[in-house]
Protein backbone atom coordinates (compact mmCIF):
# COMPACT_ATOMS: atom_id res chain seq x y z
CA UNK A 1 0.00 0.00 0.00
CA UNK A 2 1.06 3.66 -0.65
CA UNK A 3 1.78 6.49 1.72
CA UNK A 4 1.31 10.06 2.28
CA UNK A 5 2.17 11.75 -1.00
CA UNK A 6 5.78 13.82 -0.66
CA UNK A 7 4.90 17.45 0.12
CA UNK A 8 1.45 16.88 1.11
CA UNK A 9 -1.41 16.77 3.52
CA UNK A 10 -3.44 14.71 1.53
CA UNK A 11 -3.38 10.59 1.64
CA UNK A 12 -2.84 8.05 -1.21
CA UNK A 13 -5.47 6.40 -2.87
CA UNK A 14 -3.97 3.26 -1.21
CA UNK A 15 -3.67 5.24 2.14
CA UNK A 16 -7.44 5.42 2.35
CA UNK A 17 -8.20 2.39 1.01
CA UNK A 18 -5.94 1.14 3.88
CA UNK A 19 -8.54 3.12 6.43
CA UNK A 20 -11.52 1.83 4.60
CA UNK A 21 -10.43 -1.44 5.09
CA UNK A 22 -9.12 -1.48 8.76
CA UNK A 23 -12.76 0.51 9.85
CA UNK A 24 -14.82 -2.44 8.27
CA UNK A 25 -12.48 -5.18 9.71
CA UNK A 26 -12.71 -3.62 12.89
CA UNK A 27 -16.65 -3.03 12.65
CA UNK A 28 -16.61 -6.79 11.85
CA UNK A 29 -14.81 -7.79 14.79
CA UNK A 30 -17.36 -5.58 16.63
CA UNK A 31 -20.69 -7.30 15.46
CA UNK A 32 -19.01 -10.72 15.53
CA UNK A 33 -17.60 -10.64 19.17
CA UNK A 34 -21.62 -9.28 20.32
CA UNK A 35 -22.75 -12.02 18.31
CA UNK A 36 -20.99 -14.72 20.64
CA UNK A 37 -21.74 -12.75 23.91
CA UNK A 38 -24.88 -11.71 23.64
CA UNK A 39 -27.14 -13.80 20.77
CA UNK A 40 -25.44 -17.56 21.19
CA UNK A 41 -24.06 -17.14 17.82
CA UNK A 42 -26.99 -16.72 15.67
CA UNK A 43 -25.68 -14.58 12.54
CA UNK A 44 -26.93 -11.02 12.56
CA UNK A 45 -27.53 -8.92 9.82
CA UNK A 46 -23.90 -7.65 9.86
CA UNK A 47 -22.43 -10.80 9.23
CA UNK A 48 -25.11 -11.84 6.70
CA UNK A 49 -24.68 -9.49 3.58
CA UNK A 50 -26.91 -9.47 0.63
CA UNK A 51 -24.76 -10.51 -2.33
CA UNK A 52 -25.73 -9.23 -5.90
CA UNK A 53 -24.16 -9.62 -9.07
CA UNK A 54 -22.21 -6.66 -10.59
CA UNK A 55 -23.44 -6.12 -13.82
CA UNK A 56 -20.63 -5.77 -16.79
CA UNK A 57 -20.11 -2.51 -18.07
CA UNK A 58 -22.12 -0.96 -20.66
CA UNK A 59 -21.70 0.81 -23.97
CA UNK A 60 -21.94 4.84 -22.93
CA UNK A 61 -26.03 5.27 -23.73
CA UNK A 62 -27.44 7.46 -26.72
CA UNK A 63 -29.67 8.95 -24.55
CA UNK A 64 -29.87 9.93 -20.51
CA UNK A 65 -31.02 7.09 -18.43
CA UNK A 66 -34.76 7.90 -17.01
CA UNK A 67 -35.38 9.30 -13.74
CA UNK A 68 -34.76 6.85 -11.02
CA UNK A 69 -33.38 4.10 -12.76
CA UNK A 70 -30.99 2.36 -11.36
CA UNK A 71 -27.97 0.18 -12.81
CA UNK A 72 -27.81 -2.47 -9.40
CA UNK A 73 -28.85 -6.03 -10.29
CA UNK A 74 -30.93 -7.42 -7.96
CA UNK A 75 -29.80 -9.84 -4.79
CA UNK A 76 -29.22 -13.26 -5.85
CA UNK A 77 -29.25 -14.21 -1.89
CA UNK A 78 -28.40 -13.46 1.48
CA UNK A 79 -25.09 -14.92 2.84
CA UNK A 80 -23.62 -16.01 5.94
CA UNK A 81 -20.07 -15.01 6.27
CA UNK A 82 -16.97 -15.74 8.42
CA UNK A 83 -13.92 -13.38 9.40
CA UNK A 84 -10.83 -15.83 9.27
CA UNK A 85 -8.00 -14.82 11.02
CA UNK A 86 -4.66 -14.52 9.04
CA UNK A 87 -2.46 -17.75 8.60
CA UNK A 88 0.29 -16.38 11.15
CA UNK A 89 -2.52 -15.92 13.70
CA UNK A 90 -4.91 -18.55 13.01
CA UNK A 91 -6.86 -20.70 15.20
CA UNK A 92 -7.72 -23.25 13.57
CA UNK A 93 -5.92 -25.93 15.25
CA UNK A 94 -8.12 -24.43 18.03
CA UNK A 95 -11.46 -24.72 16.29
CA UNK A 96 -10.46 -28.47 14.65
CA UNK A 97 -9.92 -29.79 18.45
CA UNK A 98 -13.06 -28.35 19.65
CA UNK A 99 -14.90 -29.99 16.59
CA UNK A 100 -13.29 -33.12 17.16
CA UNK A 101 -13.27 -33.75 20.55
CA UNK A 102 -17.08 -34.04 20.98
CA UNK A 103 -20.25 -35.04 18.59
CA UNK A 104 -23.00 -33.22 20.73
CA UNK A 105 -23.56 -30.84 19.55
CA UNK A 106 -24.95 -28.87 22.42
CA UNK A 107 -20.94 -29.20 23.75
CA UNK A 108 -19.48 -28.30 20.68
CA UNK A 109 -21.46 -25.11 20.48
CA UNK A 110 -20.61 -24.45 24.41
CA UNK A 111 -17.09 -24.68 24.00
CA UNK A 112 -17.01 -22.80 20.75
CA UNK A 113 -19.24 -19.32 22.24
CA UNK A 114 -16.59 -19.90 25.13
CA UNK A 115 -13.63 -19.66 22.76
CA UNK A 116 -14.95 -16.59 20.44
CA UNK A 117 -16.47 -14.64 23.14
CA UNK A 118 -13.53 -14.07 24.90
CA UNK A 119 -10.49 -12.71 23.41
CA UNK A 120 -10.55 -14.03 19.78
CA UNK A 121 -12.11 -11.22 17.83
CA UNK A 122 -10.24 -8.78 19.99
CA UNK A 123 -7.67 -7.61 17.49
CA UNK A 124 -8.89 -6.41 14.01
CA UNK A 125 -5.43 -6.06 12.46
CA UNK A 126 -5.27 -10.46 12.90
CA UNK A 127 -7.69 -10.92 10.57
CA UNK A 128 -7.51 -11.85 6.85
CA UNK A 129 -9.68 -9.13 4.99
CA UNK A 130 -10.85 -11.38 2.90
CA UNK A 131 -14.63 -13.09 4.00
CA UNK A 132 -16.04 -15.99 3.48
CA UNK A 133 -18.93 -18.56 3.14
CA UNK A 134 -19.72 -22.14 2.46
CA UNK A 135 -22.44 -23.37 0.68
CA UNK A 136 -24.08 -26.92 -0.21
CA UNK A 137 -22.25 -29.01 -2.57
CA UNK A 138 -24.19 -28.76 -5.54
CA UNK A 139 -25.46 -24.96 -4.36
CA UNK A 140 -26.93 -22.61 -7.24
CA UNK A 141 -26.07 -19.26 -5.14
CA UNK A 142 -22.36 -20.39 -4.88
CA UNK A 143 -22.38 -21.42 -9.09
CA UNK A 144 -23.94 -17.83 -9.74
CA UNK A 145 -21.74 -16.11 -7.50
CA UNK A 146 -18.54 -18.14 -9.78
CA UNK A 147 -19.89 -17.69 -12.63
CA UNK A 148 -20.28 -13.75 -12.45
CA UNK A 149 -16.77 -13.73 -10.72
CA UNK A 150 -17.51 -10.53 -8.68
CA UNK A 151 -20.02 -9.43 -6.47
CA UNK A 152 -21.39 -6.68 -4.15
CA UNK A 153 -22.21 -7.23 -0.72
CA UNK A 154 -24.50 -5.08 1.25
CA UNK A 155 -23.98 -5.41 4.94
CA UNK A 156 -25.71 -3.48 7.60
CA UNK A 157 -26.14 -3.22 11.57
CA UNK A 158 -26.26 -0.74 14.10
CA UNK A 159 -26.62 1.74 11.37
CA UNK A 160 -23.80 1.54 9.59
CA UNK A 161 -23.83 0.16 5.85
CA UNK A 162 -20.94 -1.18 4.47
CA UNK A 163 -21.09 -2.12 0.48
CA UNK A 164 -18.04 -4.20 -0.57
CA UNK A 165 -16.67 -4.83 -4.42
CA UNK A 166 -15.49 -8.13 -4.08
CA UNK A 167 -13.90 -11.01 -6.53
CA UNK A 168 -15.47 -14.08 -5.77
CA UNK A 169 -12.93 -17.89 -5.67
CA UNK A 170 -13.32 -20.93 -5.25
CA UNK A 171 -11.24 -21.85 -2.06
CA UNK A 172 -9.04 -24.84 -2.43
CA UNK A 173 -9.03 -27.95 -0.25
CA UNK A 174 -5.87 -26.79 1.00
CA UNK A 175 -6.13 -23.27 1.45
CA UNK A 176 -5.86 -21.86 4.97
CA UNK A 177 -8.93 -19.80 4.48
CA UNK A 178 -10.93 -22.57 3.59
CA UNK A 179 -9.57 -24.92 6.58
CA UNK A 180 -10.64 -22.42 8.92
CA UNK A 181 -14.38 -21.51 7.56
CA UNK A 182 -14.62 -25.73 7.64
CA UNK A 183 -13.98 -26.39 11.30
CA UNK A 184 -15.74 -22.78 12.52
CA UNK A 185 -18.91 -23.55 10.61
CA UNK A 186 -18.90 -27.23 11.40
CA UNK A 187 -18.97 -26.03 15.25
CA UNK A 188 -22.10 -24.09 14.93
CA UNK A 189 -23.70 -27.01 12.16
CA UNK A 190 -23.15 -30.51 12.59
CA UNK A 191 -24.49 -31.68 9.37
CA UNK A 192 -21.75 -29.25 6.86
CA UNK A 193 -20.84 -31.66 4.74
CA UNK A 194 -16.88 -32.05 3.99
CA UNK A 195 -17.73 -31.35 0.93
CA UNK A 196 -19.23 -28.54 1.04
CA UNK A 197 -18.32 -25.87 -1.58
CA UNK A 198 -16.57 -22.56 0.25
CA UNK A 199 -16.43 -19.17 -1.28
CA UNK A 200 -13.62 -16.14 -0.79
CA UNK A 201 -14.82 -13.08 -1.18
CA UNK A 202 -11.86 -10.17 -2.04
CA UNK A 203 -12.83 -7.01 -1.60
CA UNK A 204 -11.42 -4.19 -3.67
CA UNK A 205 -11.04 -1.76 -1.02
CA UNK A 206 -10.42 1.56 -3.47
CA UNK A 207 -14.59 0.30 -4.65
CA UNK A 208 -15.71 -0.29 -1.38
CA UNK A 209 -17.00 1.47 1.69
CA UNK A 210 -20.13 2.71 3.52
CA UNK A 211 -23.13 2.51 1.22
CA UNK A 212 -23.72 5.59 -1.08
CA UNK A 213 -27.28 5.13 -1.78
CA UNK A 214 -27.94 5.06 1.90
CA UNK A 215 -25.83 6.33 4.22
Amino acid sequence: MGSMQSGSNVASPDRAAERVRDAFLRWQCRVRQIAMRSHEGRPTSGMTPLASPVPAPAAAPESAPEPGSSPDAEPIARIVTVLCRRPEHSATMELRHMARRTHDPAERRAAALEFLAERYYQAPREFSDTLTASFPPASGIAAKLLAGRECRLDFEQFRQRRRLYCAVRCLSEHDPLREATFWHNLLFNPRLPADCIILGFEPDWGRSGPDPHRA
